[in-house]
């Protein structure tokens, strides 16, 4: 009998899009971050991708020592994949935002492939209240905003990476990050399998219809070869629908409330363990099977839990 394809579950439960005033199941405090990823593990997710927020406001924050409370509880309940972002917030310098990787030297970290236009003020036409000055204008500002990774920044946290073993999630939201993406690899700055990670539906880089996904995929097919494992993340309304068509396509999947609020038309999501769930159940209607770990960390040529700075 031939074994079931294998599909890798990542979960991002909190992020730098979302503010809390946004959605009460948001997690902020450390022990919350802990809480969702451990849930999320628990539920099936073989990797959760991780940011910190200041527990005063919930205000994104690279600070190290707001990581590691939550790293170390969930290394402690759960053998996750911990992914550590260097995305941070796209008012962050790239010094600030590489600060986490840096000292904790997880076994992968995410890695925006250039930079972008990264609007979220379309998100204002839809919540109004805010409990946080920060929040309304955390969103008004990115009319003017440019999330900058310079071929020099992405060369540099490539080379950080490379000395402790780190390797990295690229996230491409766009059809030219993949050509970045193919430029590091021909460089040598970029070996062994490459994770991808393709982004839809942020406003300044692709968009979220089904011909954008296969757009990205012919596109990746012929640059990158067989070379690399390929992840649909599918932002707001369209997480499921996109993971799903990926998935189909033998795509692993990326999930959480740092990508969207939802589970359903007009209905939050309570946790981001609901949303593991739910695609999960896709998976094993589709008869994929949901990669452990220990699997997922062969995949993707990890160093392993016991190489980690935490």
């Amino acid at each position: 009998m031939a074994h079931r394809p294998l599909a890798i579950i990542t979960c991002a439960p909190t992020g730098a899009i979302h503010t809390p005033s946004m959605s009460p199941h948001l997690p902020v405090t450390a022990d919350e971050i802990a809480r969702a990823s451990i849930e999320a593990a628990e539920a099936g997710a073989a990797i959760v991708h991780l940011h910190a927020r200041d527990p005063r406001d919930g205000r994104p924050s690279q600070d190290p020592a707001l990581f590691r409370p939550f790293l170390a509880q969930i290394r402690g309940a759960t053998d996750a994949i911990i992914n550590i972002t260097t995305g941070g917030s796209p008012h962050m310098s790239v010094q600030e935002r590489l600060q986490p990787v840096a000292v904790f030297q997880p076994e992968l970290a995410s890695l925006n492939m250039g930079s972008m236009n990264f609007g979220l003020f379309p998100m204002l036409e839809r919540f109004r209240q805010f409990a946080h000055g920060w929040e309304r204008e955390h969103l008004e500002n990115s009319r003017n905003l440019v999330f900058k990774n310079t071929y020099a920044d992405i060369e540099s946290i490539l080379r950080q990476g490379q000395a402790q073993g780190t390797r990295f999630e690229f996230e491409c939201y766009d059809i030219g990050h993949l050509y970045n993406l193919a430029h590091f690899v021909d460089r040598g700055l970029v070996q062994g399998t490459v994770f991808v990670q393709s982004v839809f539906g942020i406003l300044g880089g692709i968009g979220a219809h089904p011909e954008d996904l296969m757009h990205m995929k012919r596109t990746a097919d012929r640059l990158l070869g067989s070379h690399y494992q390929w992840s649909i993340l599918g932002a707001g309304r369209h997480q499921m629908a996109l993971a799903t068509m990926g998935a189909a396509m033998g795509a692993h999947v990326r999930v959480g409330l740092e990508d969207s609020l939802w589970i359903g038309p007009g209905q939050l999501a309570a946790s981001s363990a609901e949303q593991v769930r739910r695609i999960r159940a896709v998976l094993d209607a589709l008869n994929i099977g949901v990669a452990t770990p220990e699997q997922a960390r062969q995949m993707l040529g990890l160093k392993g839990a016991a190489a980690v700075a935490f």
